[in-house]
C-alpha cells in the first residue's frame, strides 16, 4: 500500500470513528429523552425503542473497538457481538409487541415520543447510509453491518412513530405492536447472516 492509500485509509477510518461517536452521543441523550416520555405516556412501544438504542450503543462501541486495531480475529468477535444485539433486539420486540397486543394496553398520547422519533428516525437513517458507504470504501464488514443496526434503528424510529400517531390521531393502538413484527424478521435475518456466513 503506497503512502496516498496509506492517507486515505485514514481518513476513512476516522470517517467511520466519527459516524460511530455521532451514533453513541444521540443514542445516550436518547435514553434520557425516551425514559422521560415512556413513562409519562406509559408507552412500552417508547420504552422499547429505549432498550433499542441500548442496544446500538453497544454496537457502536464495538465498532469503535474494532476500527482501533487489526486482526481478523477482532473482526470476527466483533461481527459475533453485533449479531448478538441483532437477535436480542429481535427477541425483545417479538415479546413486546405479543405482550401488548394480547393484553391491549394502550398507552397515553406522547408529543415527545413523536417529535423525538420523527427526528431520530431521519438522523438514523442518514447515519446508516454514511457508515455503509465508509464501510464499503475501507472494506470492513463490521462497519457495513453495524450500519444496518443504524438503519433498524431508524426503521424501529418510524415504526414507532407511525403507532404513535396512528394511536394518537385514530386510536388504533394495535399499529405499534403490529409493525413491530416486521422489525422482529429484519432482525433475526440480519443475526442469521452474521452467525451462519463466511465472514
Amino acid at each position: 500500500m503506497d503512502s496516498t492509500d496509506d492517507a486515505a485509509r485514514r481518513t476513512l477510518v476516522r470517517r467511520g470513528l466519527a459516524l460511530e461517536y455521532v451514533t453513541l452521543g444521540w443514542n445516550v441523550i436518547g435514553i434520557v429523552v425516551l425514559a422521560v416520555a415512556a413513562l409519562s405516556a406509559r408507552s412500552v412501544a417508547l420504552a422499547g425503542f429505549g432498550l433499542d438504542s441500548l442496544i446500538e450503543i453497544g454496537a457502536s462501541t464495538v465498532v469503535v473497538w474494532e476500527l482501533s486495531g487489526t486482526g481478523e480475529d477482532r473482526r470476527r468477535r466483533a461481527l459475533n457481538l453485533i449479531g448478538v444485539g441483532f437477535a436480542l433486539l429481535a427477541v425483545y420486540l417479538l415479546v413486546q409487541s405479543t405482550w401488548v397486543l394480547a393484553s391491549g394496553f394502550r398507552p397515553h398520547h406522547s408529543p415527545l415520543g413523536i417529535g423525538w422519533t420523527a427526528v431520530t428516525a431521519a438522523v438514523m437513517f442518514t447515519l446508516a447510509a454514511g457508515k455503509a458507504r465508509t464501510g464499503t470504501a475501507l472494506d470492513n464488514p463490521v462497519l457495513k453491518t453495524e450500519g444496518r443496526v443504524t438503519l433498524i434503528d431508524g426503521l424501529l424510529a418510524s415504526a414507532v412513530l407511525l403507532g404513535l400517531l396512528l394511536n394518537s390521531l385514530a386510536g388504533l393502538w394495535w399499529a405499534d405492536p403490529a409493525t413491530g413484527y416486521v422489525l422482529v424478521y429484519y432482525a433475526l435475518r440480519e443475526a442469521k447472516e452474521i452467525f451462519f456466513s463466511e465472514h
